[in-house]
């Protein structure tokens, strides 16, 4: 099931969604999409809502930006976050982030990986898929998110996201 967002204040409110209900053992969450297609403005939102404080950046470059101050709205705990982007690396460059990718997957973080569709085998079994693409014949802010569970544990998760989607009117 797709959600829409029409501008910039529904991704805002699908950012929001996806703040309130994130597990308290944290997520990792796989980014697909082409380039322009919202995936670094979605994660900034929600690390935004979850208390990061300091700028937040495309790692296109650097591969890997970590934020701190970020609070776990269930227990209100802090939880560090992750922000990879792959889009850079070749099998080579993989190769040396593969440990990165397996740490950040434990329980108690925030890990987005854009590009994710580069990592091949190497992403956990146990994660949150979120597709994003747009109408390239449309000329606007309207964004489709499709959010696929992998593994057991990111199918309420998942439920729950889309639930407060269809309340708000944006499925």
């Amino acid at each position: 099931m797709k959600i829409k967002t029409k501008n910039i204040k529904d991704t805002e409110i699908l950012a929001k969604i996806f703040a309130e209900h994130l597990p308290e053992t944290g997520a990792f969450v796989s980014l697909f999409g082409d380039i322009g297609a919202g995936k670094t403005a979605f994660a900034r939102l929600v690390f935004t809502l979850l208390g990061v404080k300091e700028k937040i950046t495309s790692p296109s470059f650097v591969i890997l930006n970590e934020y701190k101050g970020a609070k776990n709205p269930v227990n209100d705990t802090d939880m560090p976050i992750y922000h990879f982007d792959l889009y850079r690396l070749e099998n080579e460059g993989l190769e040396t982030i593969k440990e990165e990718l397996r740490e950040y997957s434990k329980p108690g973080v925030l890990t987005f990986v854009e590009w994710a569709d580069f990592g091949a085998g190497e992403l956990p079994y146990n994660r949150l898929n979120i597709s994003v693409s747009y109408d390239e014949e449309e000329f606007n802010d309207t964004r489709y998110y499709e959010f696929s569970p992998v593994g057991i544990e990111y199918e309420e998760f998942t439920k729950k996201i889309l639930n407060s989607a269809v309340a708000e009117g944006l499925i």
